[in-house]
């Protein structure tokens, strides 16, 4: 059970928390592979929407390789190719960085240092109590010999949000505990110590079709490693093949038979990406989404006209991707400086929350002058 904490210390905990300065945003993905649609409805489109909102006063977006080593240790080199890979799908869907700061996470050490100072915050029990590190273990087939590192990456994950003083971290519904374990932290710290970290609030996709979108297949995950996704890096003919071969209704074997809407793969992306708009453009005949799903919900309405229908709303919403991805490819060298100038900005802002940390924590020793003078004071006596 969670420990119940006293009227008094959540008082105290309220008395210290840090009001922030500015309203900054953290986020990032793990560089494993290329970036897919799922990538891009949960994160990547709402990502450019808040950076062009001016609502910000700080973006910085992470390319999390020191987490994606916790368990890929053993293949270091499908890490290391796949930063440009990362790099690509964030610039190519709009993100600028002359808005935002995008940077490497292991360009940034004092990431690790504030980690393992919040290591004392926490304890194993908890730990093994988040659900997303539970699942994510029974993913990995973990459960009879965790890497430590993958074991305390909810902790790193703290690090790296308490680093930038983040107040707004867009995520996943099944990132939620992740960010509940960072305000555990932060509340912790602050009353331990001083009132010195922000603690973040999470901010989930609005529409509730992006909040995991499923493999093309009709798997509830859209996964690499289980070959179901649309990459934003395919091409056309790719993203056509990808969804022609999409799960639909099992059910729904001829034109005439009524339709189920309910894990209905290609009315799923339609409701994640459709708009009104695309009716008088690709399907003029129908007044919106409701309409399409109630002709197909009563029979009479194919498979392939929806699946053409939805191919060509990706292609529109994808084709503007691709060609930012074309112009980037020609300057890869211009990419790494990118990353570079934004690690080292990271850097700047790290730092500063690692000093207030370790003068909270009071082992600032050679910066604290008052310490100085005392000892000088106590042993010249």
């Amino acid at each position: 059970m969670e420990e119940i904490k006293t009227e008094t210390v959540v008082q105290e905990e309220e008395i210290k928390k840090v009001i922030p300065a500015e309203r900054v945003i953290l986020t990032g993905d793990r560089p494993t592979g290329k970036l897919h649609i799922g990538h891009y409805v949960g994160s990547l489109r709402r990502r450019v929407e808040l950076q062009n909102s001016g609502e910000y006063d700080k973006i910085f977006i992470m390319i999390a390789d020191a987490q994606a080593l916790t368990d890929n240790a053993d293949n270091p080199e499908k890490v290391r190719q796949n930063i440009i890979e990362v790099a690509l799908d964030y610039l190519s869907c709009g993100l600028d960085p002359k808005k935002t700061t995008l940077f490497i996470q292991s360009m940034v050490p004092e990431l690790t240092e504030l980690t393992f100072y919040y290591m004392n915050l926490v304890t194993v029990s908890r730990l093994q109590r988040n659900p997303t590190v539970k699942s994510e273990i029974q993913a990995r087939n973990f459960e009879t010999s965790i890497p430590v590192g993958f074991f305390t990456y909810p902790i790193s994950q703290a690090a790296d949000i308490t680093a930038f003083q983040a107040t707004t971290v867009p995520v996943g519904e099944d990132q939620l505990p992740m960010i509940e374990q960072t305000k555990e932290i932060v509340r912790r710290f602050n009353y331990i110590y001083a009132p010195t970290l922000v603690e973040p609030d999470s901010l989930l996709p609005e529409n509730q079709a992006c909040l995991r979108l499923p493999g093309i297949d009709g798997k509830a995950k859209m996964s690499k490693s289980l070959g179901n996704c649309i990459y934003l890096s395919d091409s056309e003919e790719e993203v056509r093949a990808k969804i022609m071969s999409m799960f639909t209704d099992p059910t729904h074997i001829k034109i005439t038979d009524p339709g189920h809407l309910e894990g209905n793969t290609v009315f799923t992306y339609l409701d994640a990406f459709c708009k009104k708009e695309h009716f008088e453009r690709y399907l003029p005949e129908y007044q919106d989404l409701e309409e399409l799903k109630a002709h197909y919900t009563r029979g009479g309405l194919g498979d392939i006209k929806v699946k053409k229908f939805l191919n060509a709303i990706m292609q529109e919403e994808l084709e503007p991707i691709r060609q930012r991805r074309k112009q980037y490819e020609m300057d890869i060298r211009g990419v790494f400086q990118i990353l570079k100038e934004g690690s080292l900005v990271a850097r700047e802002r790290a730092v500063q929350t690692l000093e207030a940390v370790k003068a909270a924590m009071k082992i600032n020793y050679f910066d604290d002058l008052e310490l100085i003078e005392e000892q000088a004071q106590k042993y010249s006596k």
